[in-house]
């Protein structure tokens, strides 16, 4: 088995995962692109001690940004959402 942290990469801070903490308790992570939901269940149950009821996911392309003349572009990730059990909280997100 992989270990959880190298599934794990990062939460996603922004407006609207706190929304979606506050109404139905799911919570948006970075993960590899190469993790399935499975591993994703498992890697944020044992990061974060907590009951996993779903998973869902989604792959983003990354924008083509200009700086001038120069042309680039972001990487492309993955992201999960995973809603955990009522009761159950991660405190990375808490203010």
């Amino acid at each position: 088995m992989k270990n959880p942290r190298d599934i794990i990469f990062e939460p996603i801070v922004s407006e609207k995962s706190y929304d979606l903490i506050d109404a139905t308790n799911t919570y948006t992570f970075v993960v590899d692109r190469r993790a399935n939901k499975t591993e994703i269940k498992q890697a944020v149950a044992s990061i974060f001690d907590v009951t996993v009821v779903s998973v869902y996911t989604m792959n983003r392309k990354g924008k083509l940004k200009r700086t001038g003349y120069v042309l680039g572009k972001r990487r492309d990730n993955k992201r999960a959402l995973v809603k955990l059990a009522d009761g159950d909280k991660i405190d990375i997100f808490e203010v």
